[in-house]
């Protein structure tokens, strides 16, 4: 089979220009944002450029993204932060999130446009999301930003402790960014990112390991418990996703604090590659709008 047989070239999305979900025609915008990083810096970023560099001008073969992770479909109420100059930004597993979201609802016999659901991704970043109607109204940033911290980030900091680390003359813009984005959670308590390594030293009486994991859980369950008064306590379904999500004594320290809030789900493992495939067979099949990066305003509103 040539390149030119195949019907579209689909990959995971970057650090893009916040956009509302769906299927996204790779351009040479998108090319320029995701390599200039203007958005944030990630692996992912070159998934875009990676498919339009095996397209040929001779074929019809389309390039596309299926729902990036800086896609943004916020409330107006949860863009606010306590400055102006400030706002919080949608970033978060949208891929995974969305898909795992629908799959609960079949298995429901639901429609996914009705539900509110509460998603919890389990990874080397961790983002809890509040799914109303199909969309993800709210979730702290799992990148760089907020929320609990997770094998790799750092999650919520006391804001004077990082203000004097930044000023403190010990370290570049680019040191603290990693102690952010790869240096912090279970990496910096521990010295490792690997969960399955902790939950060995736990098994073996590591007191430290088993404060600093159950740590992780107590933020993850309140970070879920923040996202039910979303809902007002309304909420149909918690579902856990990520490849953490097979941790049964994470799982577990987490469903005591938040069974009294709605059913849990479990779906361990990611399911973004059959996201992609999902997502671009709707396009071909035009059941879903395949969207033009480049006339997609820099912010959305609900």
């Amino acid at each position: 089979m040539q390149i030119d047989d195949l019907s579209a070239i689909v990959s995971r999305g970057g650090e893009m220009r916040p956009l509302p979900g769906g299927a996204y025609r790779v351009n040479q915008e998108m090319i320029d944002d995701l390599l200039n990083c203007r958005y944030g810096e990630h692996p992912t970023n070159l998934g875009a450029v990676l498919a339009q560099e095996l397209l040929t001008s001779s074929g019809e073969t389309i390039a596309l993204v299926i729902d990036p992770p800086t896609s943004d479909e916020f409330s107006p109420l949860a863009r606010l932060s306590g400055l102006k100059e400030m706002p919080r930004r949608s970033c978060l597993h949208v891929l995974n999130q969305r898909s795992v979201g629908k799959r609960l609802a079949k298995d429901l016999g639901r429609n996914y446009a009705d539900l509110k659901l509460i998603g919890v991704h389990l990874g080397g970043g961790i983002s809890v999301t509040a799914h109303e109607n199909g969309r993800l109204i709210d979730a702290n940033n799992g990148l760089d930003g907020d929320g609990p911290y997770s094998p790799q980030r750092a999650g919520t900091l006391p804001a004077d402790a990082l203000v004097e680390l930044c000023f403190s003359g010990k370290y570049t813009q680019k040191e603290v960014y990693s102690f952010l984005t790869t240096k912090g959670g279970l990496m910096s308590h521990l010295g490792t990112q690997d969960a399955e390594e902790v939950e060995k030293r736990i098994e073996e009486g590591d007191a430290k390991a088993r404060l600093i994991y159950e740590g992780m859980a107590y933020q993850i369950a309140k970070e879920i418990g923040s996202m039910a008064t979303v809902f007002k306590g309304q909420v149909d379904g918690i579902f856990f996703t990520g490849g953490l999500a097979h941790s049964q004594i994470l799982i577990d320290w987490v469903k005591e604090r938040v069974t009294f809030l709605a059913p849990i789900y479990i779906y361990p493992g990611e399911a973004e590659l059959n996201a992609l495939v999902e997502g671009t067979l709707e396009v071909l099949e035009e059941k879903q709008i395949l969207k033009e990066y480049a006339a997609v305003e820099q912010t959305h509103q609900s």
